[in-house]
């Protein structure tokens, strides 16, 4: 009966293919439902369901060699991280809920590649933080062709060029990065705390999980941690913390204003002994020239002493006159 049930089981999961390069590692989501919450769940590998071995259990052991399990029962997933991957790692995985007296539930199916060269499908980083109210990019990078799309984990998806996902604007672009990659950016915008998920990046038959994280805006503005996108920006929503920013500024304002107050003042004075500097000079100057013209004004007068003048004054001789008797 449980080999039967799981053969049922394997025709309904969905089937991702995911690839990563040799000496990486991956994370895989897994996520299961609410009646589930208190059940060990497991990772195993093979293609058949009755030769399906353990890898990791919630129970034990939660980790083996270079894989470990983590369940988040306030979220309903469960993680699986498999790193230092080598070509003996690919194959057939699964994520089970073992279920008592019963048979167990195959929630998830994927085949791993590892290849020695750049994987058709990747992204430099499967968790990506947001700030909420702001917007978040995720880059696919992508050598393969065909259906491109972006997924909210067990919820709907996007393809195209932009659509909505639980009530946030999805964009979706394709171009050539600087190194000529091709890129699949997806942008999502008006991010709420409900967003906090894990998505999928498909192109074609490939899928990449992207874990999407998020800082609220009424954190500390000392400790809050930058958006990986440039283009968040924090939305102000305590009173108190804008209240408080409010009297800083106002502090600061006038700080600045008595800056500018001083500083003017000084320039002020710089320039008024400038200015009394200049015309002190030019009055010595002045002076001077008008000494010097004096000095020259006495030499003149003394030289004109020293001159004699004399008058010459010619006199006729008229000859006597002889008196006749």
């Amino acid at each position: 009966l449980r080999r039967h049930f799981g053969v049922l089981l394997l025709m309904c999961v969905i089937w991702r293919h995911v690839s990563v390069q040799t000496g990486g590692s991956i994370t895989f989501p897994c996520s299961y439902d609410l009646n589930h919450i208190n059940h060990v769940k497991y990772w195993c590998a093979g293609l058949g369901w009755d030769v399906c071995s353990y890898v990791v259990r919630t129970d034990h052991p939660k980790s083996s060699g270079k894989t470990s399990i983590s369940d988040d029962i306030n979220k309903r997933i469960f993680t699986v991280t498999m790193t230092d991957l080598t070509s003996w790692d690919y194959g057939n995985y699964r994520c089970v809920v073992e279920i008592n007296r019963g048979p167990d539930i195959m929630i998830q199916w994927f085949y791993l590649s590892v290849t020695p060269g750049t994987p058709e499908l990747y992204v430099e980083q499967q968790e990506v933080t947001g700030v909420e109210g702001g917007s978040v990019t995720v880059c696919c990078y992508h050598s393969n062709t065909g259906y491109m799309k972006w997924c909210r984990m067990g919820g709907d998806c996007v393809s195209g060029y932009s659509g909505t996902l639980n009530g946030i604007s999805v964009t979706l672009n394709r171009t050539c990065d600087a190194n000529n990659r091709k890129v699949l950016t997806v942008t999502m915008s008006g991010l709420k705390m409900e967003n906090i998920d894990w998505y999928w990046c498909r192109v074609g038959e490939l899928e990449m999980p992207v874990h999407i994280t998020m800082t609220s805006t009424t954190q500390d503005p000392t400790t809050q941690q930058p958006s990986a996108s440039p283009t968040a920006e924090p939305v102000q929503t305590d009173n108190t913390s804008q209240g408080a920013e409010g009297n800083m500024e106002e502090v600061h304002q006038r700080s600045i204003d008595v800056k500018v107050l001083l500083i003017s003042l000084g320039m002020l004075v710089v320039v008024t002994a400038g200015i009394l500097s200049f015309y002190v000079n030019i009055k010595k100057e002045n002076n001077k020239s008008c000494s010097s013209l004096l000095f020259i004004s006495l030499q003149s007068a003394d030289s004109e002493q020293d001159i004699t003048y004399s008058t010459a004054t010619h006199t006729r001789e008229t000859a006597p006159q002889v008196q006749t008797e």
